[in-house]
């Protein structure tokens, strides 16, 4: 009797149709990296559990797949892949050129509540620029998120990138009142500003930094303004114009790419993850009915916590799953009905020899072919080629084959021509 084994929570089972879309994703993204000069690499599925504590925490724990292994050693599936980046390049970094452009699709995984545009496994898109600190490394990593997507389809009506940059936001607070040592704290609630409003945001940014009710408002008011409403609310703090003079390089750098009609200036993105340092943006479908699509941004320190050297960083991870959904909306998924090249018949069984050595030559150059795998009627063949969506119809009968010659149909229009033995041996046209 069947068990009934059913699919983990979370988890996605990928058969050929989905496996498709999937493959159709990854190559987008894997050509627009390698037009940009990345290179690929990826890293074992499995780490060391410190590895993730060292970089978020102790909290991360109840978010991972950790156990104890045989060795008895803690480990845990990776959720992310920034880390196991880090990790190698710590061996390694000081023996290669700067900057370092990799890239990766590592399948992650985290023990958390399901939901939609997020499972419990997922595919993802790590695109990293390491050893270079300039402006034009954050706009280059962009730039390949904005060209992957535009690469499956999708233009700046379809999405939009919302950027800001925490070396502002912190010299936006300071010069606000906000002391250094609660700018983490004022991080913490701008991060939740969208779904708590302001008026919730406000008493928490109060009770969290000590700033008056008016230096709150103020706050938050710039932080839906532009560079130009920062930069004259502060002006005369140097701070603030150095930060916000950087931020207009990386919007021209897009600028000038094309790519500036998909950016906007939102400086209510922070980013909730703690090592981040500089330049900030998250992904959206411009209806804002999904979850982010991709996120990233600086992160200068992380490779000196797992002991590397201090080389600055900047990256983005862009996730499958809420990708999907959004080309499902906009009807932008592959074809992914079965195809192929030919289908071979026999009108008698005694001609499956030369059906075998037809079929392994058009396979040589490179056709896919198909045929039954046990004698049928030719009627049966054909429903069999129908189903497998071939192309044509190759039909291989005694009295053509003592003319040498094969009748051949077009399996669209259903017109029938006859073709050489000798051209189908060795043809190379379409």
């Amino acid at each position: 009797m069947s068990k009934g084994f059913q699919r983990l929570p979370g988890f996605r089972d990928f058969p050929p149709e989905d496996l498709a879309v999937r493959s159709h994703i990854f190559e987008a993204w894997r050509r627009v990296s390698r037009r940009y000069g990345f290179l690929e690499y990826d890293g074992p599925p499995l780490e060391p559990l410190e590895l993730y504590v060292e970089k978020s925490g102790p909290e991360i724990v109840g978010q991972l797949y950790n156990f104890t292994d045989k060795g008895d050693r803690a480990v845990a599936l990776r959720p992310e892949m920034t880390p196991s980046l880090a990790r190698i390049l710590a061996e390694r970094s000081r023996a290669l050129p700067k900057p370092i452009r990799w890239f990766a699709v590592p399948q992650l995984f985290r023990y958390e509540r399901q939901q939609r545009g997020r499972l419990r496994e997922h595919f993802q898109w790590n695109v990293d620029v390491v050893g270079e600190e300039g402006v034009s490394a954050d706009a280059e990593v962009l730039a390949v998120g904005l060209d992957g997507l535009r690469a499956l389809g999708l233009t700046d009506q379809d999405v939009r990138a919302r950027v800001s940059d925490r070396r502002l936001l912190a010299a936006l607070l300071s010069a606000g009142g906000v002391e250094e040592g609660r700018r983490m704290a004022a991080f913490g609630v701008i991060d939740k500003l969208e779904r708590e409003g302001p008026d919730k945001t406000s008493e928490r940014l109060i009770a969290a930094t000590g700033v008056s009710e008016r230096e709150a408002g103020a706050i938050l008011e710039l932080l839906g303004g532009t560079l130009d409403d920062v930069a004259t609310h502060f002006a005369g703090r140097d701070e603030v114009a150095e930060e916000v003079a950087r931020l207009r390089e990386y919007m021209g750098t897009l600028g000038a790419m094309g790519l500036g009609s998909f950016v906007e200036l939102d400086l209510r993105i922070v980013r909730g993850l703690a090592y981040y340092t500089g330049i900030v943006f998250e992904l959206f479908d411009r209806k804002g009915k999904m979850r982010a699509i991709c996120g990233g941004g600086r992160y200068d320190r992380l490779l000196e916590l797992v002991g590397g050297e201090a080389l600055p960083a900047v990256g983005f991870g862009m996730g499958d799953v809420v990708l999907t959904d959004l080309l499902r909306e906009r009807g932008l998924l592959p074809d992914t009905a079965r195809s192929i090249d030919y289908f071979l018949v026999t009108v008698v069984d005694e001609l499956r020899p030369q059906l075998l050595t037809l079929a392994h030559a058009l396979r040589d150059q490179g056709r896919s072919v198909a045929y039954s795998l046990k004698p049928q009627s030719v009627g049966k063949q054909f429903k069999v080629a129908a189903s497998e969506g071939a192309r044509e119809v190759i039909v291989l009968g005694p009295t053509e084959m003592s003319r040498g010659v094969a009748m051949v149909k077009d399996m669209a229009s259903g017109q029938e021509r006859e073709v050489s033995l000798k051209e189908l041996w060795g043809r190379t046209d379409g």
